[in-house]
């Protein structure tokens, strides 16, 4: 499952990096639908996310309806993604087999 958005980016008090793009409300709920075929617990998700020209693996997790993408320090660096920025994100979803 790909998925493809544009958000601004939020600082939110959690594990490191402190900087999350928010999935969109209407694709948080398309993930939450197949939440079961691909978590590894706790609600999280593993995917492959893009952002500019950097690609990463991360976890999304869930928070208040929608899920977060953690945007590594390195990421923000390379590609400027800054807390009030809006970022293009690419989501791949991975089912577990």
């Amino acid at each position: 499952m790909i998925l493809e958005f544009t958000a601004e980016a939020i600082y939110w008090r959690g594990p490191a990096p402190f900087v999350y793009v928010p999935v969109p409300t209407d694709l948080s709920q398309e993930i939450k639908s197949v939440s079961c075929l691909v978590t590894y617990g706790w609600g999280c998700i593993p995917v492959r996310v893009r952002i500019g020209n950097t690609e990463f693996k991360t976890s999304l997790f869930p928070t208040d309806g929608v899920y977060l993408v953690p945007v590594k320090a390195a990421v923000q660096k390379a590609e400027g993604v800054n807390v009030g920025e809006v970022a293009k994100v690419r989501l791949e979803l991975e089912f577990r087999r």
